[in-house]
C-alpha cells in the first residue's frame, strides 16, 4: 500500500514596513517579532531535524515585500537594536523576578534571546534566506513566490497592466535572491479567479493553491474533492489547501494553537508593568508594545513550559491520525496516491502561536515513526502523478479571509481605495507610454513612481481597514503612496522633478532597487 501524502506549505509575508529614522517602530515591531519568533525558530527546527536525519519536506511562500526587508541593512540593523534592548529588558526582570516562581521563565526567555541572537548572526550571518536557498538546493524545502506586493489580484483583472507588474517583479526578485525560477506561485490572500490562468502560463508558474470550495465548485466539480489536484485548460495545476488541516490548527474554537495550556502571547509584561519600566518598549506615540517576556497561559494561569511541551506531542499525534484516517478512506475511491495540502500562514507557528515552530518540528519526528505517510512538498508530488489521469477543470473565484469570496477585500470600509487605485494604475501605463527610453532623473522618478504603485495595491491595507487593525496607520499608508504618485505624475507633466524630494523618498520606499518602470506598459 502506498504511504498517504501531507504537503505543509507556510506562507510567509510581512507587508513593506520602513522607516529609516524608526519613527514607525510600532508597525517595524510586528516585523522582527516575526523574524524572532518564526523564522528564526523555524529555522533552528530544520537544523535539529537535519542534524538527526529527520525527513522531512516544506513548502515556503516567501513574498518579495518580505525577501526585501530581510535584505535592508538599515531593518537588520534596528533588528539587532531591538534583541539588545530585550536582552537589557531581560537583564531587569531577572532582577525584578527574582525569588518568585516566575524567574525560570523570565530565565527562560532570556536565555531564548541571547541563543536566537547569536544563531542569527553566526549561523545565519544577518541573512536567513541563504539558509533557506541551502535547504532547497538540499530538496529538503521548495520555496515559492507571491505577487510582488501582495496584491488581491482578482480585483486587478480589469488593469492587466498591474497584474503583468506584480508578476514580473516578483519574479525579478526571487531569481536575484535564489537564481532560479519559481515552480509554486502563491495567491495572496488565496485570491482566485478563473482570469488568473492565462497570466500564471504566460509566467511559466506550473501550480498554485486555492480554498477547499474552489475546486469543489469548480467547472467542473473536482471529483476527487479536495485530497488531488486539479489541471486548468491551459496546464496549470490547481491545489486545493486541506480545509480541516487548516481548522485543526486555526480554528478559534477547538484549534490545536489555542489550548488552554499554551502561553498567551497577548499577556505580555509590556502591558502590564510600570511605564516607567518597559519605557524603551513604548513606541514613538508613547504606547504600549510587546517585550517578548510573557509568563502567563491561556487559562491565564503562570505559563509551564513543560506541560506545553507535553500536549504538543499529543496534538501532533492526533493531527497525524486525523490525516492519515481522512487519507486512508479517500484512497479508497481513488486509484492515485491522495494528498493533504495543509497551508497556513507562517506567523501562525511562532508569533501567534509561541509553541507552533516546536508543532512542526514533532510533526516530522512523529511521522517518521509512521510508514503509512509521507511528507511531500507540491512539487515533488507532481512529479510522482501520471499528470495525463489529472482532471481539467476550473476552480471557481474564491479568497481566504471571512466567507471565502473576498468580502475581507472588498466592503464598506475599504471599497473607496479602488477608485484610486485604478486611476493611477491608468496614469502609470500612461507615463510609461509616453516616456518609454527616459533616462537619469526622469527614469529615478518613473522608477519610484511604479514602486509607489506596487505599494498602494499591497492587500495588507484593505484588510487591515476590514478588520478594524491599525485601521488609520493603515489609511495612511495607502494615502502616502497614492500622494507620492500623484506628485511624480503631475511633475513628469510640468516638467520639474525635484531632486531632493525624489531622492528622499527613494530612501525611504527602498523596495524593488532593479526595478524597471516598464513593467507596466502594454503588451504589443
Amino acid at each position: 500500500m502506498k504511504p498517504s501524502v501531507i504537503a505543509l506549505t507556510l506562507n510567509a509575508h510581512t507587508p513593506f514596513i520602513r522607516s529609516p529614522d524608526g519613527s514607525r517602530n510600532r508597525e517595524e515591531r510586528r516585523f522582527f517579532e516575526s523574524l524572532s519568533e518564526t523564522y528564526l525558530p523555524l529555522l533552528a527546527a530544520l537544523d535539529r531535524l537535519e542534524r538527526d536525519r529527520v525527513p522531512f519536506r516544506l513548502g515556503l511562500a516567501l513574498s518579495p515585500t518580505l525577501c526585501q526587508m530581510l535584505k535592508d541593512e538599515s531593518l537588520i540593523g534596528q533588528y539587532t537594536g531591538y534583541t539588545e534592548t530585550q536582552l537589557a529588558f531581560g537583564a531587569q526582570e531577572l532582577k525584578r523576578t527574582a525569588g518568585t516562581a516566575l524567574h525560570s521563565l523570565a530565565e527562560g526567555f532570556y536565555n531564548e534571546i541571547a541563543e536566537r541572537r547569536l544563531f542569527f548572526e553566526k549561523r545565519c550571518e544577518k541573512n536567513i534566506l541563504k539558509i533557506f536557498e541551502y535547504y532547497q538546493r538540499k530538496g529538503k524545502i521548495e520555496l515559492l513566490t507571491t505577487a510582488a506586493t501582495y496584491g488581491f489580484l482578482p480585483f486587478y483583472v480589469s488593469s492587466p497592466e498591474a497584474i503583468q507588474a506584480q508578476f514580473e517583479v516578483a519574479l525579478a526578485s526571487y531569481r536575484s535572491h535564489f537564481g532560479r525560477h519559481p515552480q509554486g506561485f502563491w495567491l495572496p490572500e488565496l485570491g482566485w479567479t478563473p482570469e488568473l490562468e492565462r497570466c500564471l502560463r504566460a509566467y511559466n508558474f506550473g501550480y498554485t493553491v486555492v480554498n477547499t470550495h474552489a475546486l469543489i465548485l469548480g467547472d467542473p466539480p473536482a471529483v476527487k474533492g479536495s485530497f488531488y489536484p486539479v489541471r486548468t485548460p491551459q496546464g496549470i495545476f490547481v491545489f486545493a489547501r486541506d480545509h480541516y488541516g487548516y481548522q485543526d490548527i486555526a480554528d478559534k474554537e477547538r484549534g490545536f494553537s489555542y489550548h488552554s495550556v499554551y502561553r498567551d502571547n497577548d499577556a505580555d509584561a509590556g502591558y502590564e508593568l510600570s511605564a516607567d519600566m518597559i519605557k524603551p518598549f513604548l513606541d514613538a506615540g508613547g504606547k504600549r508594545t510587546q517585550t517578548g517576556y510573557k509568563y502567563k497561559s491561556m487559562d491565564r494561569q503562570p505559563y509551564e513550559p513543560q506541560a506545553a511541551s507535553e500536549q504538543v506531542i499529543k496534538q501532533a499525534q492526533a493531527f497525524l491520525d486525523a490525516r492519515i484516517e481522512r487519507l486512508s478512506e479517500a484512497s479508497q475511491y481513488m486509484a492515485e496516491t491522495p494528498i493533504s495540502l495543509c497551508a497556513y500562514n507562517a506567523d501562525a507557528f511562532g508569533r501567534l502561536w509561541y509553541e507552533g515552530t516546536q508543532f512542526l518540528e514533532t510533526l516530522f519526528r512523529e511521522g517518521a515513526k509512521r510508514p503509512e505517510i509521507q511528507f511531500m512538498t507540491p512539487a515533488e508530488y507532481l512529479y510522482k502523478q501520471d499528470i495525463s489521469q489529472v482532471q481539467t477543470s476550473i476552480p471557481c473565484f474564491s479568497s481566504g479571509g471571512r466567507n471565502g469570496y473576498a468580502q475581507t477585500w472588498l466592503d464598506a470600509s475599504n471599497d473607496w481605495i479602488y477608485r484610486h487605485t485604478v486611476r493611477s494604475i491608468e496614469r502609470m501605463t500612461e507615463i510609461a507610454e509616453r516616456f518609454p527610453d527616459e533616462t537619469g532623473l526622469k527614469e529615478r522618478a518613473l522608477n519610484q513612481a511604479a514602486r509607489e504603485i506596487l505599494l498602494g495595491q499591497a492587500s495588507d491595507w484593505t484588510k487591515m481597514l476590514y478588520n478594524q487593525d491599525r485601521e488609520e496607520y493603515a489609511k495612511t499608508q495607502i494615502e502616502e503612496t497614492l500622494r507620492n504618485f500623484t506628485t511624480i505624475y503631475e511633475a513628469l507633466g510640468s516638467n520639474y522633478i525635484s531632486t531632493e524630494w525624489l531622492t528622499n523618498l527613494e530612501r525611504r520606499h527602498n523596495i524593488f532597487p532593479a526595478i524597471n518602470y516598464r513593467v507596466f506598459r502594454r503588451k504589443r
